[in-house]
This record gives structure tokens, C-alpha cells and sequence, in this order.
């Protein structure tokens, strides 16, 4: 095999992503997602894989910014779009894929690389780690309710048209983007893609349809939700499927969770992506009604090491030397020095005894504050070489609040 990599061609992208199609199954996307996305599609920062006239391999990369501790939106490259034929399967065309990327990655000044995983293990092996988290819960609304702070009497619900309020509803997500690590500033175009609502991806459900709540006269959050209608013999078991909850204050969150629980003919609201800390677990009565899961959610790669530790800030003061193992990206290996608190940081190559012993994978599922080194400890993958210095940089990489990724790409 003679494999070539090159940047996507405006007149390749219906093969290409028919390429990256069949890798995922092989059924076709709704017409309306396929356009969003190839609307989106960044052509010079993607790639394909071609053995002779056959596109083999795809990648891609988004532009975003990553809110990080301490409130920066830190420049990522959103890896997205990543396939390799079956017929070409344990031929080195990912290895060769992800080499070319991270180098274009660290070429572009990015310091960071994102990305959601279809299957978990495979990224490790380039120095992504597990960033955030998230729960799936599936809420059962008979018995279980919400308690609802004071002053919810001052919020007023109304459904409104999904595009109508588009622009409004974008406006609360945009103002949310700094409360939580892991959250994603966005290019124009993406604000299409939480309307997006193709009908073989409904299952029987109804169309999405938003509700927003309204203080004053000005929307302070809303709630996007599917209704599926059930019955049997005992009467009505409709469900929920929640899409997308935003609101700019706990009252009007507690009371939009409110009015999902109090929806008629239904007994369960579903919730496929939420924080690890998400208030709702302490709105709701009780927890066991809730079904609480816990998978995985964004890896992060430090392609930039020092840059990425000096982007975010630190809860408590931290001074420490990690010797830091990357065999992928060899520019990131060796001795570092990271000085900080909340105000700032430096990261620096020093020569100096080495306090912690870890790879970049371990630094990049630190990095948010979602993951403990000290729990990254305990399963082997980060090594004390000071007494003292593993709890003192495990509770400065901590965050206030869990990190989370509101939406794929």
C-alpha cells in the first residue's frame, strides 16, 4: 500500500464523508444533518487517507475555543470525523492520520486537541485523556419531584416556535460558556446544529419543541424536549427526551425541571448528557428514582504543554516539577516546572528533581479539574517522587465545578 495523506478537496467532501458514512455503519445521515455538516466541515483542516484513487482514511479538525479553570477560552482543535476503512484496518492510516494532525495541530498554535470517542481505548495511545464526564439519567416523574428555590413565582413559562427563539436561546448558552470547564466557543454556523431535528432520529417521538422562562420580559432560560406518547392498560406512560436546558440562574432552572416533571400523560423525563454536579441531583427527591449513569465524555491532548498549563488557572498555590513522558509528541517529554494559583501560571523546562512522574495522557484528563491525580495515582499512572507534591498538585488542578461537554461534534 502506498498511502497518501492531503487536504480535503471542496470536490472531494460528498466521497470523503460518504467514506466516514460507511465507517459508522453505513446508513445515511438525514439530508438536513448531512448539509449542516458539510457546511461546517473546515476543508483546510481536514484530511484524507487515499491508497491509489480510493479515500481510505478521514479526519477532521473544528475550531473552537475550551473554557478552562480560571474562566480563559484556551484555542483546541475539535478532532472530529475520524474513520478508517475496514479494508484497511491495522495498516498504520489512523497512526499516519494523527501524526499529520497533532503536527498541523501545534503548526496552527493550538495548544490543546479535543475529541469525542466511539470507542474509548483507541486514543489513548495518542496521549488523549479522559477529560470529562457525564451522567444519563432516566428520571422517574410519578414519584419523584422537584423542590423549587424561592422566587419562582417571578418566572414566567411560555412555549414558543424552536426558530423563533433561536437567536435568544443561543444568547443564554453563549452567557453560560464561562461557568464550566470543558464548555465550547463556537464559529458561526453552529448554532444551527442544536435545531436540528431530522425525523428518523425522533424513534416516535414529536418534534422538538422549546419552552423558554422569561423574567421581566427578557428570556433567562429554555428548555428544548421531545414528548413520546404511551399507554397500556393502566393508562398513560409517556416519556421525555430532554435535547437541550439553559438558564442563567438556580430559580429558573429548578423551575424548567419542574415543568418537565409536571408534563401530563408522562412518567419519565430521559437526560443523555448532563454535568457530573448537575444541581438537579440535589432538586429531585429522590435519587434512586433517577437512574443515574456515569460514561465518558471529551479527551484532552496537550499538543502545546506549557502553553495549555499556563492557559488555565490553579485552585491553591502549587509549585512542582513533572516528568513528563510523550512519546508521540516528543516535544512535550521531560522536566517541567509549573508555578501558580487563581491569578496565574508558568510553565517552564527546568532541570530540576522531578516531583511527579506521569505521560501526557494523565496531564490531559487532569487538565479541566475534573480528574484527580491522586486518583490517577491509585491506579498506577501518576508516580509521588516528593512526599507532599501529588496532594498539593491534585488539589490545585481542581475545579470548583465538574467539567462538561454540552454537545458532540
Amino acid at each position: 500500500m502506498t498511502l497518501e495523506l492531503r487536504v480535503l478537496r471542496r470536490t472531494e467532501w460528498d466521497l470523503w464523508y460518504g467514506k466516514l458514512e460507511r465507517a459508522f455503519g453505513g446508513v445515511a445521515e438525514a439530508p438536513e444533518e448531512r448539509e449542516l455538516y458539510q457546511s461546517l466541515t473546515e476543508h483546510e483542516r481536514s484530511i484524507g487517507a487515499w491508497d491509489g484513487d480510493e479515500c481510505v482514511g478521514t479526519a477532521g479538525a473544528f475550531t473552537f475555543g475550551v473554557s478552562v479553570p480560571g474562566g480563559a477560552m484556551v484555542p483546541a482543535a475539535g478532532v472530529t470525523m475520524v474513520s478508517v476503512s475496514a479494508t484497511h484496518r491495522r495498516r498504520g492510516v489512523l497512526t499516519s492520520m494523527m501524526r499529520r494532525q497533532l503536527d498541523d495541530v501545534r503548526g496552527w498554535g493550538e495548544p490543546l486537541a479535543v475529541l469525542t470517542a466511539s470507542e474509548p481505548e483507541i486514543y489513548g495511545r495518542f496521549g488523549y485523556g479522559l477529560g470529562t464526564q457525564q451522567l444519563s439519567l432516566t428520571i422517574d416523574t410519578v414519584r419523584g419531584h422537584i423542590a423549587v428555590p424561592e422566587g419562582a413565582d417571578a418566572v414566567r413559562l411560555r412555549f414558543a416556535e424552536v426558530a423563533e427563539v433561536a437567536r435568544e436561546c443561543e444568547a443564554v448558552y453563549v452567557r453560560t460558556i464561562g461557568s464550566r470547564p470543558g464548555m465550547l466557543a463556537r464559529r458561526p454556523g453552529w448554532e444551527r446544529l442544536p435545531l436540528l431535528d431530522p425525523e428518523s432520529e425522533r424513534h416516535g417521538s414529536s418534534p422538538m419543541q422549546c419552552v423558554v422562562a422569561e423574567r421581566e420580559g427578557e428570556i433567562v432560560g429554555f428548555v428544548r424536549f421531545h414528548t413520546k406518547p404511551d399507554w397500556d392498560t393502566q393508562g398513560p406512560k409517556g416519556s421525555i427526551t430532554l435535547r437541550h436546558i439553559e438558564a442563567l440562574d438556580p430559580v429558573t432552572y429548578a423551575v424548567l425541571w419542574r415543568f418537565l416533571f409536571d408534563i401530563d400523560l408522562t412518567v419519565q423525563v430521559v437526560a443523555r448528557n448532563r454535568p457530573l454536579d448537575d444541581p438537579l441531583l440535589h432538586l429531585v427527591n429522590d435519587i434512586r428514582r433517577c437512574e443515574v449513569r456515569v460514561r465518558d465524555g471529551m479527551f484532552v491532548r496537550l499538543v502545546e504543554l506549557g502553553a495549555a498549563l499556563e492557559a488555565r488557572t490553579y485552585q491553591t498555590p502549587v509549585d512542582v516539577v513533572f516528568d513528563v513522558d510523550d512519546a508521540f509528541c516528543p516535544w512535550n517529554a521531560g522536566r517541567w516546572r509549573l508555578t501558580g494559583d487563581h491569578k496565574g501560571a508558568s510553565c517552564k523546562r527546568t532541570e530540576d528533581h522531578a516531583d511527579l512522574a506521569l505521560s501526557v495522557r494523565e496531564l490531559g484528563a487532569a487538565y479541566l479539574g475534573g480528574v484527580s491525580l491522586a486518583a490517577l495515582a491509585g491506579a498506577g499512572r501518576v508516580r509521588e517522587l516528593r512526599q507532599g507534591a501529588l496532594a498539593e498538585a491534585s488539589v490545585a488542578f481542581a475545579s470548583d465545578v465538574a467539567p462538561w461537554l454540552p454537545h458532540g461534534f
